[in-house]
């Protein structure tokens, strides 16, 4: 082993505080297991999409006690370079995952050591409340203990800016730099002068404009199941839908009470094939007709729509268009704006240019697209990964607010005698139809991280020709910016007015990422039914060449 991997490890034994992780790393020094120590200590956890998230384990690879003190450090360290008064106060909250308590509680010492006010939620409670207190609080930043709906083992820390929504570089490296020369803190008690409990009042705001907003006057009786996913959404959506008049909503019972081992679920992501197959078998069991699921911190909705005698999943992308089928007609500020991203779906852009309302595209992430109104109002933004904010009350995608938003508009349709479904119709009929795809590639461990990045960078210095039979009419390094958009890693592949791919890594898993949308005009001549089926023989031919190429 050599001496500088020896010494790292216990430079960091030394400053640990968990006895438990301390023993670990001795026992792996004192075995001699180098693989082990080099996984745990060669990539550090980074400061990236609004903060850090990865497995739970000893080193600074991993999110532990130790790496949130330092990175609350960082915080603390942070506020001072941008000049923020951290006597504003910081939100602090946390989700149901191993792990979240205890480093939830190292926040709050961390914080209230240093002489800083904190604001902490009561419970374990969805991401959405913490972006909403930040502002409403008028709090210098924000702190949420969560790994959303990565995969059980993990857990995160992300952090929020003065106006309520996810930081953005440079700050990121601020906090970081901060971070990795943090000392040894000075710790508070909750007992401090500076500790407050967000109160009870506050939270009831929340449910209050959100259920004047998208409640349903005279109440309704459309049949939802709604599973929150062993997440901390249940209790208080199941308030939602009870005060915005829906009295025929039944919970799935097996994944209602926070769990972070997520006993149902192989992954507890609402995208992910088969997450939602539970409640669905529930909505069979009590004949509903709308399913609504949120990822583990409620911040992400997934649903789905009964179709003659079975199910279909919408897609983000269906979401997003569906919100905007609703919403857009009711925008009449000049400050209105609308956004989606780059790897999300052309027909928003489309539709908002049909109803005469400013458009936006961003970069991946809400961090992005929280701020892309600038001075006007951010009314409806959505990324195709289920994220959607549909009030500027909240500066960050909502899953809550966004299930009562897609209810309202489901009860609105059959009070029509219409669906969800028959709207999708409606909107493509009109738009033309956008056959889309998301091809999700997992790749483990250091040699996976470097595997996506190789083939990225195979993509980009040799892109294909054809996917799928369609000709390559054009490809941009995002490295380079696109579109007026600052660079990103990824490349992108048009075919001509067919269509396009975009293809990056996730910025939250061990992921490579490719988005297919394959669009046909307006037709008469031809049934919504033939050309779907010929969209999505395109985007399936599109998406075997691309992942034959990609090879991971």
């Amino acid at each position: 082993m050599s001496q500088s991997l020896r010494e790292r490890v216990l430079e960091w034994i030394e400053g640990d505080p968990d006895i438990e992780d301390r023993e670990t790393l001795q026992r792996l020094l004192d075995s001699g297991d180098e693989e082990e120590l080099h996984r745990r200590f060669d990539a550090p956890l980074r400061f990236g999409t609004a903060g850090l998230r990865g497995p739970v384990m000893a080193g600074p690879a991993g999110m532990n006690r130790y790496t949130v003190r330092r990175a609350t450090q960082g915080v603390i360290a942070w506020l001072g370079e941008i000049g923020v008064d951290a006597g504003r106060g910081v939100v602090v909250g946390r989700d149901g995952r191993h792990g979240s308590d205890s480093f939830n509680n190292e926040v709050v010492a961390v914080l209230l050591g240093a002489g800083v006010k904190v604001y902490e939620m009561p419970t374990p409670l969805p991401t959405p409340l913490v972006a909403y207190c930040v502002k409403k609080l008028g709090a210098a930043a924000g702190i949420m203990v969560t790994a959303s709906h990565n995969p059980p083992q993990d857990n995160g820390y992300k952090l929020y800016s003065s106006d309520g929504s996810q930081i953005v570089p440079p700050n990121d490296e601020i906090v970081e730099r901060f971070a990795n020369d943090a000392a040894t803190p000075e710790l508070g008690e909750r007992t401090s002068t500076h500790h407050r409990w967000i109160s009870h009042d506050l939270l009831d705001q929340y449910r209050a404009h959100f259920t004047r907003r998208f409640g349903v006057a005279g109440g309704s009786d459309l049949a939802i199941t709604y599973t929150p996913l062993h997440g901390v959404g249940g209790a208080i959506m199941m308030e939602l839908f009870a005060e915005a008049g829906y009295s025929s909503v039944t919970p799935v019972a097996a994944q209602f009470e926070p769990d972070g081992a997520f006993p149902t679920l192989p992954f507890p992501n609402p995208e992910e094939p088969g997450a939602l197959d539970l409640a669905m078998t529930r909505a069979d069991e009590v004949n509903s007709s709308l399913v609504i699921a949120n990822d583990p911190d409620a911040d992400r909705l997934g649903a789905a729509v009964r179709d003659g005698d079975g199910w279909h999943v919408l897609r983000g992308d269906q979401i997003g268009w569906l919100l905007a089928s609703s919403m857009l007609p009711a925008m009449s500020d000049p400050r209105d704006v609308v956004a989606t991203t780059i790897v999300s779906s052309n027909l928003l852009r489309e539709m908002a240019r049909d109803a005469g309302v400013t458009f936006a595209m961003t970069l991946t992430g809400f961090k992005w697209l929280a701020r892309v109104a600038g001075d006007g109002i951010l009314r409806l933004g959505y990324e195709e990964a289920l994220g959607f904010a549909v009030d500027p009350e909240v500066a960050d995608k909502d899953g809550l607010s966004a299930a009562l938003a897609l209810a309202r508009l489901a009860d609105d349709l059959r009070r029509h005698d219409q669906t969800l479904m028959d709207r999708l119709d409606e909107i493509e009929t009109r738009f033309g139809v956008h056959s889309i795809f998301q091809l999700s590639l997992r790749a483990e461990g250091p040699a996976g991280l470097s595997a996506i990045t190789n083939a990225v960078q195979s993509l980009r210095e040799r892109p294909p020709t054809s996917l799928g039979g369609l000709a390559v009419s054009e490809h941009f390094d995002l490295a380079n910016g696109y579109e007026g958009l600052g660079p990103t890693d990824g490349v992108l592949l048009r075919f001509g007015a067919t269509g396009r791919v975009v293809v990056r890594p996730s910025g939250t898993e061990p992921k490579l990422k490719a988005y297919i949308e394959i669009t046909s005009p307006p037709s008469s001549a031809t049934s919504l039914a033939e050309q779907r089926r010929h969209g999505e023989t395109l985007v399936e031919a599109v998406r075997a060449d691309l992942q034959s190429l990609l090879n991971l």
